[in-house]
């Protein structure tokens, strides 16, 4: 397991050899073993393996080929919508219709799509998680057809890898470790944390490429803009109020 976790990378072109379903059960099974709040599960995961819906996906996640080349597409979704109707049915009263308990949720279907990527890996598949999950989240419920008190939350894409990247670069532990309590950075410590990141021969090229001068500036003003997360957050929230987590009063 550790090799595959210190040789992840993001796999986005697929073979079209197909996962068994052997294989395909083990790694939800992994899925399922996720740490999870109050042992609750309140997550889903929708497999999606049907081209036409696969075509649908893909206009959503910003036309990515891979989700129409893996085999699966997988999203993961928060729910409350089973725990609820269970407890109706067992003379319970839910009350997770607030924010909290979609965050529960979110955590715990992120958890489990970990837990499925390292599986995949495992057996020699390759995955990509896509972000784009949350920027068309409503989309994304009307396709799959979710009900209320259910959200997605993140996407994976599986299938063998027809690629094979090289490792991403990463900050040192340093950079996102603290023992017993915060500690604070300076400007100094920003430099020399970042100092290979911004050495790279990626980097440079990245920052060419924008017309840039710093590789700040590409995720600020390229990447990830202040407007579009603004115009995504209020359409994410819609979404989170919509499916019945806003109940905050």
């Amino acid at each position: 397991m550790l090799d595959s976790i210190f040789n992840h990378r993001s796999i986005r072109n697929y073979k079209s050899e197909i996962i068994s379903e052997t294989v395909l059960q083990e790694i939800l099974k992994a899925a399922t073993r996720a740490s999870t709040t109050g042992n609750m599960q309140v997550y889903s995961i929708v497999v999606t393996t049907d081209q036409i819906l696969k075509e649908k996906l893909w206009d959503v996640h910003f036309r990515q080929n891979m989700v129409k080349q893996a085999p699966l597409v997988l999203t993961f979704c928060a729910d409350f919508n089973r725990f609820n109707a269970w407890c109706l049915l067992r003379k319970a009263n839910p009350g997770y219709d607030n924010f909290l308990s979609y965050m529960t949720a979110a955590i715990d279907a992120l958890l489990a799509a970990q837990n499925c990527a390292l599986a995949a890996e495992e057996h020699g598949l390759g995955i990509c998680y896509l972000g784009t999950t949350i920027y068309n989240a409503e989309r994304i419920i009307d396709i799959l057809e979710l009900p209320k008190a259910v959200v997605p939350v993140t996407t994976l894409v599986m299938g063998y890898p027809d690629e094979s990247p090289g490792l991403t670069d990463r900050l040192p532990l340093k950079a996102v470790v603290h023992y017993e309590k915060y500690r604070n950075y300076s400007p100094a410590a920003i430099g020399q944390l970042y100092a290979e990141k911004e050495s790279l021969e990626l980097t440079a090229k990245l920052v060419k490429e924008n017309e840039l001068e710093t590789l700040a500036q590409v995720f600020t003003e390229k990447r990830y803009k202040k407007k579009d997360n603004m115009f995504f957050s209020q359409k994410y929230l819609e979404v989170i109020a919509k499916q019945g987590f806003m109940n905050n009063l």
